[in-house]
């Protein structure tokens, strides 16, 4: 029996994902947790903990992805929040606290938002 070329075969394939799109699947939904995290720490502080050691000890796996400019945007965004919150919180007796503490809220919201819209369309921060 000869094949014929003018035959095209338009039989139905299901295509499963491969390891490389379950593992950036993953990452995804990681990077997601991730900022959940640091939004609930406004209200349960101790996720930004579990947030901040997440990015730390995960960050080899991200490395290459879109996912590495989201972890490099977390991890700064609670290092460089913590230092002005700290600041704030020594300078409140002087008065000055109060804007450095309302500055740094709205800079870390703003980053959570940026990260989550970036994060949503599948696109990397530029850090």
């Amino acid at each position: 029996m000869a094949h014929d070329p003018d035959i095209v075969d338009v039989t139905p394939t299901r295509t499963v994902p491969g390891p490389d799109a379950e593992r950036m699947a993953s990452l995804r939904q990681l990077t997601l947790v991730v900022y959940v995290l640091y939004a609930l720490s406004w209200f349960v502080g101790i996720t930004a903990l579990v947030a901040i050691i997440i990015n730390h000890v995960k960050r080899d796996d991200v490395a290459g992805t879109l996912y590495e400019s989201h972890f490099t945007w977390q991890i700064r965004t609670f290092w460089w929040g913590l230092l002005w919150a700290i600041v704030g919180a020594l300078t409140l007796m002087i008065g000055v606290g109060f804007v450095i503490l309302a500055a740094d809220f709205v800079w870390t919201l703003y980053r959570l938002v940026k990260g989550f819209l970036y994060w949503n369309d599948r696109k990397p921060l530029p850090v």
